[in-house]
């Protein structure tokens, strides 16, 4: 079975548009390397083809747009204890072809609409978020759960969880807390709803549209289309319920006040958020303290540097043991109970932080997104 499928459709004055479904519904859609590259091809493809003026795309089946990355493959290929991360030859080409594709869908010079159905997490939200057009529907669930794994929301998070309404992306990046529509629609992380049901609408009535050559008209002629799809009926979200908690919690510059602020949620009359304190303090501590610093450093980058400045970050937290044992816990062993390390807040401290921020390569070698943005 092909992971990535590929479909060109006519539309109505001969033009096209161009279909990509991500195609492996067993593991819930998660990115692989081959994935990855193969979304690459196409979209490189499709830009360069004046017939092609518009790009869908979705997750195959109802569970999920995409999950996350292909865990089982990382652990697979993390190196031997003692060994540098940089000798991990897929783990350091993951990472730099996944955000290359990441940093595509943004720049990308056509519209690309995102039919974020089921789950969108991680490695999903990295694609996701890229897309000019970003539809929920009533089964969205969005979450950056890197914490449980031992590692930090990366593939642009710490770009695009800093533009939403303040200390909210805090919040997600420190707790990896899942969130339904209409929070998405809340913090900008999607601008449609619609229902579950009417992918099949969207793809008839965008065949039936006459695109044109210009980017902009094109913009707003699919906006037209998607706003025609009927709203689904969703619940309120806790983002906007909670805002007041929420910005008196993370707000400030130290991290434990905010961190033991969280924390106190716990005992709180809002349920979701006392589950997003326990999400936070059952996660690897080290992954919580340097999620935060992250978003810190990467406040005021570009979208270029800020995948550059990930790209360092994750990769060494790929070369930390908490990612081994996050995967071995949630999908090897399935006990779900790791042995983080550092096991504490506390033993996170500053100079634990420091050396993730430092380049895993050899002295001399050149970042492997150095070009990313030029030209």
């Amino acid at each position: 079975m092909e992971a990535v499928l590929f479909e060109r459709i006519p539309a109505a004055n001969g033009s096209e548009v161009g279909v990509i479904v991500l195609n492996q519904p067993k593991w819930l859609n998660g990115l692989s390397l081959e994935m990855a590259q193969a979304v690459t091809r196409q979209l490189v493809l499709w830009r360069d083809d004046d017939r092609v003026r518009v790009v869908l795309l979705r997750g195959q089946g109802e569970k999920a747009f995409c999950a996350g990355g292909d865990l089982q493959s990382f652990y697979r290929h993390i190196p031997e204890p003692g060994m540098p991360i940089w000798s991990s030859e897929y783990l350091r080409t993951f990472f730099r072809d996944e955000y290359i594709l990441d940093y595509m869908i943004h720049t990308y010079p056509k519209p690309i609409v995102c039919w974020a159905n089921g789950y969108v997490m991680g490695g999903g939200a990295g694609l996701m978020m890229g897309c000019s057009h970003r539809v929920a529907t009533e089964t969205t669930r969005f979450a950056m759960p890197e914490i449980s794994i031992g590692v930090v929301p990366d593939v642009g998070a710490s770009w695009f969880l800093n533009r939403m309404p303040e200390f909210f992306g805090r919040l997600l990046g420190m707790t990896g807390m899942s969130i339904n529509a209409a929070d998405t629609l809340f913090l900008g992380l999607t601008q449609y709803v619609a229902h579950s049901s009417q992918w099949n609408q969207l793809l008839q009535d965008v065949q039936a549209e006459s695109w044109g050559t210009h980017r902009e008209e094109n913009d707003v002629l699919l906006e037209q289309v998607i706003r025609r799809l009927t709203s689904a009926d969703i619940p309120d979200g806790v983002m906007q319920r909670s805002t007041k908690a929420i910005q008196s919690a993370c707000s400030g510059p130290d991290f434990l006040t905010i961190y033991g602020n969280m924390l106190r949620w716990e005992s709180g009359d809002e349920e979701v958020l006392g589950q997003a304190a326990q999400r936070m303090k059952s996660g690897s501590p080290g992954s919580v303290r340097l999620t935060f610093e992250l978003l810190k450093k990467g406040r005021f980058l570009s979208l270029a540097d800020a995948f550059r400045l990930e790209y360092i970050a994750a990769l060494n937290c790929a070369g930390n043991p908490d990612l081994k044992e996050g995967i071995r816990a949630l999908l090897i062993d399935k006990d779900r109970s790791p042995a983080w390390v550092p096991a504490t807040i506390n033993e996170a401290d500053a100079c634990f932080v420091a050396r993730y921020f430092e380049p895993p390569w050899p002295p001399g070698e050149v970042h492997p997104l150095a070009s990313l943005g030029a030209g």
